[in-house]
């Protein structure tokens, strides 16, 4: 299927129909339409969702979270320019974690928080909610929030020691 011909709310339209289906996050085309997708953000946005996923492929492997002003950083933009573009369900961060998805890679958005968090690698408030809705796009079961965050967060420092070797 030639998705390039395809305007973007049928794109939306044909991803949230994956979505709806059961396991349907998990079928090839899913995959390519989030692929097609985030390549489209880019031609949209400043932010470059491939350079931000190179930036928390780097975070995985040095064992630490970073932060949306670094995620910015990583794409040559000024946190004042990105702050508009980060978040969202049309966010430059969902579409990373679509293209984390598309490639088998674990949830590399979980090292991103806030500036002041940086240290505990904890994510909060409305930053969490957004986390945690985009998880549950890609068939999370999510009861306790704070819990999970911290699972995939450590999941994506286990994935980070494993690229060392």
């Amino acid at each position: 299927m030639d998705l390039t011909a395809k305007n973007d709310p049928d794109l939306n339209r044909m991803i949230a129909n994956y979505e709806r289906k059961p396991g349907g996050v998990a079928l090839p085309l899913y995959k390519q339409l989030l692929e097609e997708r985030a390549r489209r953000s880019q031609a949209s946005q400043r932010l470059n969702p491939d350079r931000t996923l190179e930036h928390l492929k780097d975070a995985a492997t040095r064992q630490v979270c970073t932060t949306y002003g670094n995620v910015a950083k990583a794409s040559g933009v000024a946190w004042a320019q990105a702050r508009r573009q980060m978040d969202g369900a049309s966010g430059h961060l969902n579409r990373v974690a679509d293209l984390c998805h598309a490639r088998g890679l674990p949830f590399l958005t979980a090292l991103c928080v806030n500036q002041n968090d940086v240290e505990s690698g904890e994510l909060k408030g409305e930053a969490l909610a957004g986390f945690v809705a985009c998880a549950r796009r890609f068939g999370f079961l999510v009861t306790d929030e704070q819990a999970f965050h911290r699972e995939q967060r450590d999941a994506c420092w286990r994935w980070g020691l494993q690229q060392q070797q």
